[in-house]
């Protein structure tokens, strides 16, 4: 797919399809304004024939109207025009996509690009755009039998232009156009690594996307940890979980320091559980195999890196991810089992299945001792409590730095993959009291996602330090069941904005 912004009437385009607003009450966008009077009332008299209202996310495609260029025009309603803000825009976009992917022309030019979204700038719509757009395109084929995967008709579509309505709007656009078509990318990565089965998607095969982003990305360093230097580390908390899989664990660590030297850098650690069948807490079958998605923390790591490189950002950056399986075996934790970590604090093992918590604590201890990181962001499908707090809407997101998290919601907000900041007050580390450890590895029936970020709070009380429970968001379920690569585009925006802070 190939993305453009330019500056031009919407009459004079020639290509498969010119895309224009309609807002509710039959209310024409000023560049659908210009097509109906260019062709004599055509929108108009469609509209009052009540084929298109303006309803949010509809869309309608006319063919052949006179005295324009365009082979269609697409209509696409916005709904009520003084209520289209951001979540709005984003939806129209959404439905523009789908649309285009389906109809048959090969080029387009979008002008919602030009409709007035409160306070967000033509970059920012072409950004969020062209952003939807990659979204409803990823398509996940490659586990499909060859037949399949050469009979598969891609979208006919291939060129889109979004348009701006003055020369000078031009820069902006393109930066944002370019800022998106780079997260894009991480997202896409990060997508395809949840949607992988955990047959293919070991922490082994994880070690080697590493390895293969390093050839890409000469700029992107990795190095892989094995379990015999964990075992000399005193990862006792992270080998404890691998000791029931036959698949060997690995501490995946990436390194990207393209920023101003000796500047401390950035760094993200994600879960990378492969596949989580609870342990001897073993999980109920149902919806059991989307626990592949237990990864989709650590395929965000990797999708940032990916991103950052993409962008070549002026930013010195670490990502590393903890990988292994969560199995029953002879082998594996039991209920009850202490384990000792790489912090020397010791850990009770409750439940096998709050296996997430030990993988990380192990991982963030090692950062702290690696790295003089200015700040550390953690993501995990941590903990179910978290879906019922919050659904899918919004990432749950605990901090001890007051300025980190509110960087962390603000980026959220700015790219439309938002978290909600939740307590991590003292109080709650007091549910973690275990009567034969330092610590429980979990903390009762209640306050499940604030207990599990408590614990690892435990490991980076000296770190400027944030976690994101993303067991709400990563993946859906049901009949669009897929990874979302949710929150790469957090993660890259906060990026984005640190180093426009820095510069500026």
């Amino acid at each position: 797919m190939e993305y453009f912004v330019k500056s031009g009437s919407p009459e004079k385009q020639r290509v498969g399809c010119v895309v224009v607003g309609i807002f509710d009450r039959r209310k024409t966008s000023d560049a659908a304004g210009i097509v109906d009077h260019t062709t004599g009332g055509a929108i108009g008299s469609v509209m009052r024939r009540g084929d298109m209202d303006g309803k949010l996310g509809t869309t309608l495609v006319l063919h052949n109207l006179p005295n324009v260029f365009a082979d269609r025009i697409m209509l696409v309603g916005c709904g009520k025009e003084r209520d289209f803000d951001e979540r709005a825009y984003r939806k129209a976009a959404t439905a523009t996509a789908k649309a285009l992917k389906a109809i048959g022309g090969k080029d387009a030019v979008c002008y919602l690009s030009e409709l007035n979204v409160r306070g967000r700038s033509h970059g920012w719509k072409v950004k969020q755009a062209t952003l939807a757009t990659e979204a409803v395109l990823y398509n996940f084929t490659e586990c499909r039998g060859k037949n399949a995967q050469a009979n598969a008709e891609p979208p006919s579509i291939e060129r889109i232009t979004f348009d701006v309505p003055r020369r000078s709007d031009l820069p902006a656009g393109e930066k944002g156009l370019d800022e998106a078509l780079g997260i894009a990318q991480g997202v896409a990565f990060a997508r395809r690594l949840g949607d992988l089965p955990g047959n293919i998607c070991t922490p082994t095969f994880l070690a080697g996307e590493a390895g293969g982003l390093a050839t890409q990305f000469p700029k992107l360093k990795t190095r892989v940890l094995e379990e015999a230097e964990m075992e000399k580390l005193g990862m006792g908390a992270l080998l404890s979980v691998s000791r029931g899989s036959r698949e060997p664990a690995k501490l995946i660590v990436m390194e990207f320091m393209n920023g101003p030297k000796g500047e401390k850098p950035t760094v993200f650690v994600g879960k990378g559980l492969t596949f989580d069948a609870g342990g001897i807490s073993i999980k109920a079958s149902a919806k059991m195999d989307e626990m592949k998605y237990d990864m989709c923390g650590g395929a965000s790591v990797f999708g940032a890196m990916r991103a950052a490189a993409e962008l070549d950002l002026p930013i010195n950056l670490v990502g590393v991810v903890p990988s292994s399986e969560n199995l029953p075996d002879g082998a594996a934790n039991k209920p009850g089992d202490i384990v000792t970590s790489m912090s020397g604090i010791t850990i009770e093992v409750l439940n096998t299945d709050a296996e997430g918590r030990l993988i990380l604590c192990d991982a963030l201890t090692w950062v702290g001792e690696n790295y003089d990181a200015d700040v550390v962001v953690d993501m995990a499908t941590l903990t179910g409590a978290c879906v019922v707090a919050l659904g899918a809407p919004a990432s749950g997101l605990f901090s001890n730095s007051s300025p980190l998290a509110r960087a962390l919601s603000n980026a959220g907000d700015e790219i439309g993959d938002r978290a909600w900041e939740m307590p991590l007050w003292e109080e709650y580390q007091d549910l973690l009291k275990s009567p034969f450890a330092d610590v429980a590895n979990i903390g009762g029936p209640t306050a499940g996602s604030i207990t599990a970020a408590s614990f690892l709070h435990r490991f980076t009380r000296k770190q400027k330090w944030a976690h994101l429970d993303v067991a709400g968001t990563a993946w859906q379920s049901g009949g669009n069941k897929g990874a979302t690569g949710r929150p790469v585009g957090l993660l890259v925006q906060y990026l984005l904005d640190k180093i426009a802070k820095r510069d500026s």
